[in-house]
């Protein structure tokens, strides 16, 4: 009993002596990232226009928008790359990027300026004048 699991060890141990490696040489070789990956998050802040729709349908909250100052921050270790925000985002400005987040120590947040929407505009004086036709005007008579 004791030799024929020394010989099938040494059978495989010997057939695993050629043949390729079953993991990836990571160091020595590029990450390949499957398809449809989701990855991490990534913005185009000069497109972005600051509605905050992200950041609503963020299931964890990881987005916040700040439409005072024209600045989107995401926690990278809060989202969990469920690709809400880039499917809501309706300047298509956010995109999922192959690739895992970088390691860290601490948890961070990245801040990144936007192009807030442009405010409204002054209301003009009227001279306290409404500008109201008459009913005669407005249902067809004189």
């Amino acid at each position: 009993m004791e030799n024929t699991k020394l010989l099938t060890f040494a059978r495989t141990a010997f057939k695993n002596l050629f043949k390729k490696p079953a993991t990836v040489g990571y160091p020595y070789e590029p990450a390949k990232f499957p398809e449809g990956m989701r990855g991490h998050v990534e913005i185009a802040g000069d497109q972005c226009i600051c509605c905050g729709m992200c950041m609503r349908s963020c299931p964890p909250g990881a987005i916040s928008v700040d439409r005072a100052a024209g600045t989107w921050t995401i926690r990278r270790f809060d989202c969990v790359q469920c690709g809400n925000c880039v499917h809501v985002c309706p300047k298509k400005c956010l995109t999922m990027a192959p690739g895992y987040t970088a390691p860290d120590v601490k948890k961070s947040s990245e801040t990144f300026k936007a192009s807030p929407l442009p405010s409204k505009p002054a209301a003009r004086p009227d001279d306290g004048k409404e500008a109201v036709r008459p009913a005669a005007q407005v249902a067809g008579g004189k």
